[in-house]
């Protein structure tokens, strides 16, 4: 059995302390633990800050965390274990969707996609998992998508973040195993909520079978309590991405978004 899972003792950090997915999932494993928010301008997370303490929080810090400031990364986490202790869980819940179209014909914005997306995943992951193995113990929770399974012209440079984050995040988990540490891979689906509402109000419908953040947060910690490390949001996605990936490309390539 994982440290923590039960008895709710230990710090938790939320690397992105205002996503709505990452301040969700938090809330469902925050009874009994320390909780560390980090995030662009700390003392504007006041609400977040109350929905940690609403859930049981043992008590609730905030730290500033810049995502693309990769070189701040390593003291960040080393800062946080020295006042903070061993930490339990860490929650990796940045991120940007970014202008899909304009992503096509700016390299400019690409990169930046890129850049929060993949390149400053790996900065934050890779001190993390050294800290979680020089402690025995610890868990990851990393943010994939359906959408870098395979993927589709229609938002190809947000997608190609997500299969190298996913690929990346699928090698860390193997190389953690036996250390103590470990790590729980997300793929939800199309999330409805504050990421995608500017999407939707374009006139882009949600793809099928949409969940809500509180439905993500919910099925990560289920996943967690059982110890799994890696769930699928909803469920179905996963057989239907293992047929997908068989669909000839003429056709794929074909599909809505």
């Amino acid at each position: 059995m994982r440290h923590g899972i039960l008895d709710g003792v230990g710090t938790l950090v939320l690397f992105g302390g205002r996503s709505e997915i990452g301040v969700a999932t938090a809330a469902r494993l925050a009874a009994g633990r320390h909780v560390v928010l980090a995030a662009r301008r700390p003392d504007d997370l006041a609400a977040e800050s109350t929905t940690m303490t609403a859930a049981g929080a043992a008590s609730v810090h905030r730290v500033a965390f810049d995502a693309d400031d990769v070189e701040s990364h390593p003291e960040l986490i080393a800062s946080i274990v020295r006042d903070h202790g061993p930490i339990d869980i860490a929650i990796v819940a940045f991120g940007i969707l970014g202008d899909a179209r304009r992503a096509e014909t700016d390299a400019t914005h690409a990169l930046q996609i890129a850049h929060t997306d993949y390149y400053a995943q790996i900065s934050v992951m890779t001190p993390l998992a050294v800290a979680l193995r020089a402690q025995r113990s610890g868990t990851i929770i990393a943010f994939s998508s359906v959408a870098g399974v395979r993927v589709r012209r229609a938002n190809y440079v947000y997608g190609s973040t997500k299969a190298g984050l996913d690929g990346f995040a699928s090698g860390l988990a193997d190389a953690l195993h036996g250390s103590g540490a470990s790590l729980l891979l997300a793929r939800p689906g199309f999330v409805i909520g504050e990421m995608t509402r500017e999407l939707m109000d374009s006139g882009v419908s949600p793809a099928p079978f949409a969940v809500t953040a509180d439905q993500v947060a919910d099925a990560v910690a289920k996943a967690y309590r059982k110890g799994r490390g890696e769930v699928w949001i909803p469920g179905v996605l996963r057989p239907m991405f293992f047929g997908m990936r068989l669909l000839p490309r003429a056709l794929w390539r074909r599909l809505p978004r």
